[in-house]
């Protein structure tokens, strides 16, 4: 009984030792579990801290190069609408340019046109006057022919008045020949001879000088 009495309490105590040596180095490894979990929660928190910091800068600088960017972009645009505005100003000017060049044009067209026109009126005016210079000519040279008919005729007139002088003249003469068969006019020179050719002078004579009472 005694000794396993004694050796149970001896088991006892080594037990307890034992239990209670655990629950110090339990004790002892809590305090430095907690010991490292503040230090970890600490660093934890420095480390979101120096994240959050870090997030924050970055964020910051986000926010500048953004800002920047902007910047950038809005001079850019700026710059842009300062070139367009100017490029309108060129294309408005040369426009502008243009069309005065073209204005002129026009004008100097007008005026050609004007003075071509001014220049056919000229011609057809030319045309007009050598036209009725032409009528006028040929009315002058159907007058002359007309002028030249009416000589002509006139001088056929005269020729045949001449002709038809000559003709009663001419009649007239046939009229007194000495043949006996004119009972008209019987004078005291005719002599009664055959033929009307004779070769004596005296009778000839007689015939040149024949008077019509």
């Amino acid at each position: 009984m005694t000794m396993t009495m004694m050796m149970r309490r001896r088991r006892r105590r080594r037990r307890r030792r034992r239990g209670r040596r655990m629950l110090l180095l339990l004790m002892m490894m809590m305090l430095t579990m907690m010991m490292m979990k503040k230090m970890m929660m600490m660093m934890m928190m420095r480390m979101i801290m120096m994240m959050m910091m870090m997030m924050m800068m970055m964020m910051m600088m986000m926010m500048m190069m953004m800002m920047m960017m902007m910047m950038m972009m809005m001079m850019m645009m700026m710059m842009m609408m300062m070139m367009m505005m100017m490029m309108r100003m060129m294309i408005m000017m040369i426009m502008m340019m243009m069309m005065r060049m073209m204005m002129m044009m026009m004008m100097m067209m007008m005026m050609m046109m004007m003075m071509m026109m001014m220049m056919m009126m000229m011609m057809m005016m030319m045309m007009m006057m050598m036209m009725m210079m032409m009528m006028m000519m040929m009315m002058m040279m159907m007058m002359m022919m007309m002028m030249m008919m009416m000589m002509m005729m006139m001088m056929m007139m005269m020729t045949m008045m001449m002709m038809m002088m000559m003709m009663m003249m001419m009649m007239m003469m046939i009229r007194t020949d000495k043949n006996n068969k004119s009972n008209d006019y019987k004078t005291d020179f005719s002599i009664p001879t055959t033929s009307l050719t004779t070769t004596t002078t005296t009778t000839s004579a007689n015939y040149t000088t024949t008077n019509i009472p």
